[in-house]
């Protein structure tokens, strides 16, 4: 691995999971050094002496020597220019409230598939409102990609979005790799938007697996999660944009279909006759789509959206309602 040292910029990953492994170990293709923040000090000191995550994408080797670790968010904060948020959205709030170090000045890409719960916007509407960093300073870097894909270095996309295209660019040059190809948008809010909304999509083609329905229902499924998402999309952010592209349909394909995605196994569970409970307690990962079920639902009754999927999946999770019933009553409102 030939890396060039000149002008490189200060680049962090926060979060200690199997995405934010992944951006790790895109990072180090090209860079000299990477600061990485996670909770765990059991995981950070296998990590310098194993050389791979004990707790997710195991299979991912990493090189210590690149690694700048550290378990405290403010070293880390305070040392790096860029930062790449990687931490479930559910916890999002429970790490920011650790902050003494500014975010002011600093540029923040979100890495994130979900809504905040506390503050129910997108991660980048949230830096924006909360935290006061400006959108010109507010990335967005989605798939379709799998972390698991990009351990094996199997060719997997990006997208990075961003409203400052020089910052979209540099951050691309630093992900892409002989693996690894990157595509810049403007479309910070639809593309994120996207990233959660293919999530919940996910979960119901889990159900719906689980419930025994096939391939053909699958593909109506998929056909008309893509129209919905386009619907929701341009409710919450009117925009030029194509819904066919990487970012929105090929994510979703990516999530609904794939025997890697956490979403559509937690959703396939729930199809198979476990509680919620169960399912969140069986999988050692969190299912992003199941927060995001209830923050797309309380929005869309805002804006009064039609998202018959959306509302299938928040009645089985949230309301109790029987997953083999409600589906059934989906099959006659798909077409």
């Amino acid at each position: 691995m030939f890396i060039i040292m000149k002008d490189q910029p200060k680049i962090a990953v926060l979060g200690g999971g199997s995405w934010a492994t992944a951006i790790v170990k895109m990072l180090s293709e090209n860079l000299v050094t990477v600061g990485w923040y996670m909770r765990s000090v059991y995981a950070s000191e296998h990590i310098k002496i194993n050389k791979h995550n004990p707790n997710y994408l195991s299979s991912a080797e990493l090189h210590p020597s690149q690694l700048d670790l550290s378990n405290d968010i403010n070293e880390v904060v305070s040392n790096y220019d860029i930062l790449i948020f990687a931490i479930p959205s559910a916890f999002l709030t429970l790490e920011l409230e650790k902050l003494t170090q500014s975010l002011e000045h600093k540029i923040i890409f979100s890495a994130i598939k979900g809504i905040v719960p506390e503050s129910g916007l997108i991660v980048g509407e949230h830096f924006y409102e909360k935290h006061n960093i400006p959108y010109k300073n507010i990335g967005v870097i989605t798939g379709p990609c799998h972390a698991e894909e990009v351990a094996m270095e199997r060719l997997s996309y990006l997208t990075i979005a961003c409203q400052d295209e020089d910052k979209a660019t540099q951050i691309g040059s630093f992900l892409k790799s002989r693996y690894i190809r990157t595509k810049i948008s403007d479309d910070i809010i639809g593309t994120e938007y996207a990233a959660m909304l293919k999530n919940i999509f996910a979960i119901a083609a889990g159900i719906s697996h689980g419930l025994g329905y096939g391939d053909n229902f699958q593909s109506v499924l998929m056909s008309n999660s893509i129209r919905e998402m386009n619907r929701f999309i341009r409710k919450v952010h009117q925009m030029n944009r194509n819904i066919n592209n990487s970012a929105y349909l090929g994510d979703l394909l990516v999530t609904g279909y794939s025997t890697f995605s956490r979403n559509r196994m937690f959703g396939n569970m729930i199809g198979k006759g476990y509680t919620v409970k169960s399912a969140m307690f069986e999988m050692s990962m969190v299912a992003e789509g199941y927060y995001a079920s209830e923050s797309a639902y309380k929005i869309k009754e805002q804006n009064g959206t039609t998202t018959p999927i959306i509302d299938a999946v928040y009645a089985v999770l949230y309301q109790g309602k029987d997953a083999k019933t409600i589906f059934t009553k989906l099959t006659e409102l798909l077409d």
